[in-house]
């Protein structure tokens, strides 16, 4: 039996858009290179800060972020997975799952994902809880939240069956030495252990059509709805991975305690302290950065990044190092990050400004050291009464997330 070649949506001209774009901010960064050498000038010459110079610097910063901007909206909308847009190979069941599922969709027809549960086994959906999504329309929302969700893109990743993950950290290494070849060989000590848990939170978003949407043969329903829940879902996931106090939510890594790197613990994230209250110090500004660069263990810098919000990131341009050169500099290509000191920067919205004590930088390997756990399963449970003329489509996810490697991430105090 052989099956129809898939066929996937194309977005023409994305490609010279983004290219186009690319070339737009490195015009523009170059500008704010040569405007604020200019500013940088007139203050070593003692001559004093020019407003009209400030006021340059400040529209050519904000051309740049536009164009920085939108080069990441291509960049996105072309690593964008599309879900299939013809046949596409499956096995019986899923063609049955998604027959039914577009059924139950449009017209609010149940049985027949009431027949495939039954067939496997599947317990705690039906009416209430609702019903899963094809596997289809599940991955292409996940992937599409990897590019959406900041720290989702970089960290860790584990998908479950159950509501909550566990697993076994080490809090000490074992003991080890060396002996001579007849020399006793006492007994060492073990490695200490604690367990941390990860469980899975309710995210939910409630997209709305008509009927006559749902009526439209033409229209994609898998395509649209996972294009109407993958922004909320993605906004939300973005501060709860930051900022989440973990009830009802994930637990961002900004929420755990601190502690000064020097004296760092297990069970706490360590921070560098700029040495000035909501400021980089005025002497040496770039040095704290280097600080934070090393204050991480040398097999985490490998696969390390900057985590900061859009205007940490404009002050942060401005800096350069002790030859001369800028620490910030824009992507080399489409799709690809801007870098500071030759690390790659993430740009999470819901990161802190600079203020006094704030923690508005991070920098560390996200991948070991934050780790985002999804539930098995999205769900959908259809209502078409509660916003007549409109049908609403309750749709929950579960997930979770926490800091899993606690030497991975280090953070900058403005303090």
């Amino acid at each position: 039996m052989t099956h129809a070649e898939p066929t996937y949506e194309t977005k023409a001209g994305t490609g010279a858009e983004a290219q186009g774009a690319l070339e737009d901010l490195a015009r523009a960064f170059d500008a704010f290179k040569a405007e604020n050498d200019a500013r940088l000038g007139r203050i070593e010459r003692r001559s004093g800060a020019d407003p009209l110079t400030e006021e340059k610097l400040a529209r050519i910063d904000a051309a740049l972020e536009q164009a920085r901007t939108r080069l990441d909206r291509l960049s996105l909308d072309r690593a964008r997975p599309p879900l299939l847009a013809g046949p596409a190979p499956r096995d019986g069941l899923a063609e049955e799952h998604k027959a039914a599922f577009d059924l139950y969709v449009r017209a609010g027809e149940s049985g027949g994902l009431k027949g495939l549960e039954a067939k496997a086994l599947s317990a705690g959906s039906g009416p209430d809880g609702g019903y899963l999504v094809p596997e289809t329309v599940e991955r292409a929302v996940l992937r599409r939240l990897a590019e959406r969700s900041p720290i989702r893109a970089i960290a860790g990743q584990r998908t479950i069956s159950g509501g909550l993950y566990k697993r076994a950290v080490a809090t000490a290494a074992p003991g080890a030495g060396w002996v001579a070849e007849t020399a006793p060989r006492p007994e060492t000590a073990g490695p200490g252990l604690s367990e941390i848990a990860f469980p899975a939170m309710e995210l939910y978003a409630m997209p709305a059509a008509t009927q006559t949407l749902l009526d439209d043969a033409v229209v994609d329903l898998d395509a649209w709805l996972a294009d109407e829940v993958e922004t909320a879902f993605a906004e939300q996931e973005s501060v709860a991975f930051v900022t989440g106090n973990g009830v009802s939510r994930p637990r961002g890594f900004l929420a755990y305690d601190t502690v000064a790197n020097a004296a760092w613990v297990p069970g706490k994230l360590g921070c560098v302290g700029t040495g000035a209250a909501g400021a980089f110090p005025n002497a040496a500004p770039a040095d704290v950065l280097i600080d934070l660069v090393y204050a991480l263990p040398g097999g985490y810098r490998q696969n390390a990044g900057f985590v900061m919000n859009r205007r940490t990131q404009a002050v942060i341009r401005k800096l350069k190092d002790g030859d001369g050169n800028y620490l910030w500099q824009p992507p080399a290509a489409a799709g690809t990050p801007a870098t500071l000191m030759g690390f790659p920067v993430t740009e999470a919205e819901a990161m802190p400004d600079i203020a006094a004590g704030s923690l508005a930088v991070a920098f560390g390997d996200f991948r070991r050291g934050y780790l985002v756990v999804d539930r098995a399963g999205l769900r959908v449970l259809r209502d078409p009464y509660s916003a007549k003329p409109y049908v609403l489509f309750y749709t929950t996810k579960r997930v979770g997330g926490g800091v899993q490697d606690f030497a991975a991430i280090k953070l900058l105090k403005f303090a």
